[in-house]
């Protein structure tokens, strides 16, 4: 049973969320930390995510059973029961969005309850099962994260909170279109109308490039605003370069699955080590 309520929490996603919220939050500092409100934010950030994800397991639970890839989570398997699934996930809710209005600052609580209304309300239950946008809205949800590690510090939302949200939210549609181009049959069984089931494999594949190419400016600005230094912005250039030209491969490629998983791959990579040298090269006080 423990191990299912872990796995309802998607302790994937929220690892990857956690370190874009430490990267906000350290680009925020300046190497100046006060490790309590670090702490306190984590927990907060973590306890909300987790929530999220919960709700959206409850929700989609109909859905999962359509999935190769989802049937086997405890819901579709009946290893749960539906209403203990529901309480766990508001339980989460309140004590994350409670640590980060009290224990961190009611700005950072008010973009956790953005990010949680806009997974659970508008991308779970509303664009997930009825438009091509859900990925590109649902990003909002993915991008707020970092703003919340930032936001933690500096309590405004100014050019530093905006740029990381772009980052964010315009890494993910390219990161998640690669995923569903691979699974593309799983989604259409579903009734999932997930981009390249409703305009096609080529579509996504011209629509992944501009996103990627976007994230060249977002991570310029985040140099020419003075919050990094220059191995970050050499390292952004380089491997963003290397992922528009794998992205352009794409449209010459034999094998389009092995094409996407590599891609897949290469968008997960590219949000840790820019993290990494996001936090390793802030510019300081």
């Amino acid at each position: 049973m423990f191990k299912d309520l872990v796995a309802l929490t998607k302790p994937g996603i929220i690892r990857l969320n956690l370190f874009a919220a430490f990267g906000g939050f350290w680009v925020a500092s300046r190497w100046q930390i006060d490790w309590p409100l670090l702490v306190w934010m984590l927990l907060g950030s973590t306890l909300t995510m987790a929530s999220a994800c919960v709700f959206n397991n409850y929700f989609d639970r109909d859905f999962d059973t359509k999935m190769a890839r989802t049937q086997n989570r405890a819901l579709p398997q009946g290893r749960l029961r539906p209403s203990f699934v529901l309480g766990y996930a508001i339980v989460l809710g309140i004590l994350g969005l409670g640590c980060l209005f009290v224990m961190v600052n009611p700005l950072c609580g008010w973009l956790g309850v953005l990010g949680f209304f806009v997974y659970v309300v508008v991308y779970t239950l509303w664009l997930k099962r009825n438009s091509t946008w859900s990925t590109s809205v649902g990003g909002v949800s993915g991008a707020m994260p970092p703003v919340i590690g930032y936001c933690a510090v500096t309590n405004e939302v100014d050019a530093g909170a905006w740029i990381l949200f772009a980052l964010l939210f315009l890494w993910q549609p390219p990161h998640f279109w690669s995923l569903a181009i691979r699974r593309v049959e799983e989604y259409r069984a579903a009734g999932y109308p997930v981009l390249p089931v409703v305009k096609g494999v080529l579509r996504t594949k011209i629509q992944m490039v501009p996103y990627i190419a976007l994230l060249l400016v977002a991570s310029v600005l985040l140099y020419t605003e003075g919050y990094v230094g220059e191995v970050f912005l050499v390292l952004s250039i380089v491997i963003l370069a290397c992922w528009v030209l794998h992205a352009l491969s794409g449209f010459r490629t034999a094998n389009t699955e092995k094409w996407a998983k590599t891609d897949f791959l290469f968008s997960v990579n590219y949000l840790m080590v820019m993290f990494i040298a996001m936090i390793l090269d802030t510019n300081g006080v």
